[in-house]
């Protein structure tokens, strides 16, 4: 897989013959998919490159700032799983004022100019351009093969970001692996926070959440897994006195995952959260990029009168969790 990097000022791209997808793949869940194994089947019947044409912003996101949809994935998350989809370009488009204020004509030049596009392959209600102006029929004018795909359902409902999401919100983590074709996860690296916890004995890590917003909040039990090196030996050979909790995954951990904007803790500028306690565990993994996995919701997000609240209020999530996790000797779903 190839990234490329467009806006609407860049140069011709030197690209061999191509079938294009569009859209902001949020999630990359099962309708995504379905486009994705379209795209490929296009491509090697047609003898063409692959390239799914996404957003960075997000357009609501560039339209609306924080008020947006949070985001199901990251651009990092996104460009791995279209990856392992096989694809054989991403082109991740600028969206800024200039990309915004393309015209339909304008828009098209740079499918055929910029990513040689020959073919399309696109959802069955696709608009683009300046007041939504295109759409497939003015492509086929223009000159491109298009095929419009039909909505994938699920349970005779439509699969969509804004399904996952409510989903995800509600806290059904079942339905949204099905929705999305695996268990929802959140990559970021560890970085430095405020370490309060470690004043209440419940020390945590901080994962960077890399979106304005996350699609989830509340206590969930997780399993994490290090992209770089076995989490499990790296607790262990910091202290080999406390081994941690077995994830599911030989080299991970599970822990106690907070997502939210701690209200209970006094703060100038709320700013929302990813935070793991791993109980029994030692070690400095600041600076490692992580995978969380959000095996079961356990509650919404609550504000504690006080410091020794939220102390008993997580004494006893952990138990919960370690609860859930010693009745699911495998991994729940």
């Amino acid at each position: 897989m190839k990234l490329l990097r467009l806006n609407a000022l860049s140069s011709r791209t030197e690209l061999p013959k191509t079938v294009v997808t569009i859209g902001n793949f949020d999630g990359v869940h099962l309708g995504h998919q379905v486009m994705i194994k379209q795209l490929k089947a296009v491509a090697e019947q047609q003898q063409l490159k692959s390239v799914v044409m996404i957003f960075e912003p997000q357009p609501l996101e560039y339209f609306k700032g924080y008020e947006a949809p949070p985001r199901i994935s990251s651009l990092r998350e996104k460009v791995e799983y279209l990856t392992e989809l096989g694809v054989d370009y991403i082109a991740v488009a600028k969206f800024d004022e200039s990309f915004r204020s393309l015209n339909a004509e304008q828009f098209a030049d740079i499918l055929k100019d910029k990513l040689n596009a020959e073919h399309l392959v696109l959802g069955d209600d696709f608009h683009f351009g300046k007041h939504r102006q295109g759409n497939s029929e003015f492509l086929r004018n223009y000159g491109f093969q298009v095929t419009n795909l039909d909505t994938v359902q699920l349970d005779g409902e439509r699969v969509s970001s804004t399904r996952i999401r409510q989903t995800l919100q509600a806290g059904d983590l079942v339905l949204a692996a099905k929705l999305l074709g695996r268990p929802y996860s959140i990559t970021g690296r560890v970085q430095y926070g405020d370490q309060i916890g470690r004043t209440i004995d419940f020390p945590t890590i901080n994962v960077r959440l890399n979106r304005h917003r996350p699609c989830l909040q509340g206590i969930y039990g997780v399993e994490v897994v290090c992209e770089t090196e076995s989490l499990k030996d790296k607790a262990i050979a910091d202290d080999a006195s406390k081994t941690g909790i077995a994830g599911y995954d030989p080299t991970g951990l599970f822990g106690a995952g907070h997502v939210g904007t701690r209200p209970a803790i006094q703060q100038e500028q709320p700013e929302w959260r990813l935070e793991v306690h791993f109980p029994d565990v030692s070690a400095n993994l600041y600076g490692l990029l992580m995978r969380v996995t959000f095996l079961n919701y356990l509650h919404g997000e609550k504000n504690y009168p006080s410091l020794e609240a939220l102390k008993a209020g997580i004494d006893d999530d952990v138990e919960k969790l370690l609860e859930f996790r010693r009745n699911h000797p495998t991994f729940p779903f």
